[in-house]
């Protein structure tokens, strides 16, 4: 099978071994080079049967489709494929594998920390102890606002990839979990160890809530300030999906009456936020800057899924991370 290497970041994704393997598995017809280094070399475009790319990537729209008629799949070693695919990639038959599942590790490893780290009112404390510079001396009230992990309830928003792995490593702990998913069946519920129910239950119970809903038409602003505010005491709610999935004007407005309210943003809508925005100022509301997906080695994985997903479809084995159009409508 003839193969080329279009990615913008190389050698931070594939490695030299990656590479390597790839030269193994496939005809390298051409170095790896960029999408716009690709357009001027239409004689290898022609002979391409299958692409490895990645992150920072152009759009495979109807006009660089034109220049690979013998195209046949596409091995993508990033997350979502909806900046990369067109309508003319689905019309013309052409397949495609994400590492999306590799991406799911890394945020859910983080989503785990922050939920256990949220419950013991960690960034409360931490902010408490820099300005007072002592232990809080009221036991009494300690004992009123933290949760702490022992049998609280974790509220997980949709059951994908990295919601249901989430699920999975919070059966190591003491906690009962509530889902919101209406695509999810009791089964599959079942076996991840929580227990379904609407949003607004889900809201009103939880200790703690991470997102993991995908960014579509019908989640946008899902998360209102109607929810936020219904939330227990001294909850907290994080997100490290999409920061368009909140209602951010009413999540603001809400945590500012609610200090008790704290909000564990990994994410969010625009992101950066505006300069002035409060969420830079909030003393309830914690930034990081989405980093909890694939960084440093963590990239490789992603490499090493589309390489094994390579040689499955070389044998003719089933493959394990391809995406459909149909699929593709439903995800982030």
């Amino acid at each position: 099978m003839k193969a080329m290497v279009i990615h913008e970041m190389v050698e931070y994704t594939y490695g030299q071994e990656g590479l390597k393997e790839i030269g193994t598995l496939c005809d390298l017809i051409a170095k790896p080079m960029s999408f716009d280094e690709a357009r001027t070399h239409p004689d290898a475009l022609a002979q391409v049967e299958a692409i490895f790319s990645g992150w920072k990537y152009r759009q495979m729209d109807a006009s660089f489709l034109d220049l690979c008629p013998n195209l046949k799949i596409v091995f993508y070693a990033g997350g979502t494929i909806h900046r990369l695919v067109s309508d003319a990639f689905w019309e013309r038959g052409i397949r495609i594998c994400s590492a999306w599942r590799a991406n799911a590790v890394p945020v859910s490893e983080f989503a785990l920390s922050q939920i256990l780290f949220t419950l013991k009112r960690g960034y409360y404390g931490i902010r408490r102890y820099l300005q007072d510079r002592e232990i809080d001396p009221s036991f009494e009230l300690m004992t009123q606002t933290i949760p702490g992990v022992y049998e609280s309830t974790v509220g997980l928003v949709s059951l994908g990839a990295i919601g249901g792995r989430v699920a999975e490593l919070l059966k190591a702990f003491d906690v009962q979990v509530l889902a919101y998913d209406p695509y999810v069946s009791k089964e599959r519920a079942n076996a991840l160890g929580v227990t379904l129910c609407s949003l607004e239950e889900l809201f009103a119970r939880s200790d703690v809530v991470s997102l993991h809903a995908p960014w579509l038409p019908e989640t946008e602003g899902m998360i209102t300030g109607e929810l936020i505010v219904s939330m227990k005491p001294y909850a907290s709610l994080i997100n490290t999906s999409r920061g368009a999935v909140i209602n951010e004007p009413e999540m603001i407005d809400v945590l500012t009456r609610r200090p008790d309210l704290q909000a564990m943003l990994d994410v969010t809508h625009p992101e950066p936020p505006a300069s002035d925005s409060p969420l830079f100022s909030l003393p309830n509301v914690v930034l990081t800057p989405h980093i909890a997906g694939s960084f440093g080695h963590e990239v490789r994985r992603h490499a090493r899924y589309m390489l094994e997903e390579c040689r499955r479809y070389q044998s003719g084995e089933p493959l394990l991370h391809e995406i459909t159009r149909e699929m593709a409508e439903h995800m982030a």
